[in-house]
Formats: structure tokens, sequence, C-alpha cells
């Protein structure tokens, strides 16, 4: 499982980093702490932590690349640690679905998200699981790219950690019970 994010304190609270911010709660309930690791294929610099979630062997990484190259870290972890694409699970922040809302998919296009269009790029297939991070769209006239880089509001920091906790959750229960069964439980709300 890769969280999809920016390096760096100056992004950690950002709406991009939505997919980061799920893979800490994770971790936590992993029982330990990321640790830095560089496989020799493709430089994979990334933030690495194995354990186990939802009785199942995992791998949860956060490449230390910025978002919109991240499709080779997550590829050379693939490679490092055999994981088929078909097991590969990528959180990230969603522009299209609502704030804190949790949305569940194989494959389809990355809608603008750079982060997405490089692992895709890098994958060769769109084929692998998403977990989708609700942060709404930007408000008036915005620019989507400025939009995703501010952090969240002073509004949705008051119940942005409930949201990331049951993003957190939708993670679990996709390793857990599956795609569909995972939709009909996260999607219903």
């Amino acid at each position: 499982m890769v969280g999809l994010g920016n390096p760096g304190p100056s992004y950690a609270k950002n709406r991009h980093n939505a997919g980061f911010m799920v893979l800490d709660v994770l971790a936590g309930r992993a029982g330990g702490n990321f640790k830095s690791h560089r496989s020799k294929i493709f430089g994979a610099r990334a933030n690495v932590l194995e354990g186990r979630l939802a009785g199942a062997r995992a791998v949860l990484a956060k490449p230390r690349s910025f978002m919109n190259v991240s499709g080779g870290p997550v590829k050379g972890l693939c490679d490092f640690y055999k994981v088929p694409v078909e097991r590969l699970i990528v959180v990230h922040d969603e522009l299209d679905v609502p704030f804190g809302a949790v949305r569940l998919k194989r494959g389809g296009g990355d809608n603008g998200h750079n982060g997405l269009r490089s692992v895709t790029g890098a994958l060769g297939t769109r084929e692998y699981l998403r977990v989708r991070f609700g942060v709404g769209r930007p408000p008036g006239r915005m620019d989507a790219a400025a939009f995703v880089l501010k952090d969240f509001s002073a509004a949705e920091r008051k119940v942005l950690d409930l949201e990331v906790d049951r993003a957190a959750d939708a993670a679990e229960a996709l390793i857990a019970d599956g795609l569909g069964a995972a939709q009909n439980v996260f999607h219903a709300g």
C-alpha cells in the first residue's frame, strides 16, 4: 500500500498529502514506524513499514520523491517486494469526491492527478486498487493545483483526524474483505 504525497514539513498538512496522512494512521495500527528504504531498482527511495494489517502481511510505503514523480519509486517497491499490480493499493487525495468521503475502486483514469499519472506510467497499467480521499473542489475560480497544495481549512481540520481514520478503516476493509464488500460499506454513506 502506497500513500501519495509530497515530502517535507512544508507540505505535511496539504490536501495533496492525504495519502501520507492515511498511511501514518495505518502505521500506528500496524504497530511500527516507517524506516528509510532504497532498493536498487529505480532508486526507489521511500519510507517503508513492513507489518500486518487486517490479519495480512502488508508493506506500507510513502515515496520520498515529489508526488508528480512518484511512479518510479512505486514501481521499484513493487518489484523489490514482488507485489503484483493487482495487489497494489494507492491512497491519494481526490478533487471529485467531497471532503472526507472515501471512494474505493480498481483502475480508471488519472482525472488530472499527476501522482496517479506517474504511477500508471511507471507500472504500464491503471489496474491497481485505489483509496480515494475526498478533498472537494476548489472554491470559486481557484486553480486546482494551488488548492491541493494548500492546508486543509480550519473547519476541515476540526474533523480531519476522524475522516483520515475512516479512510484507514476503508483501506483495511479493502485488504480484509475485498473491493466489492468494502465499497458496499464505505460508499453507502
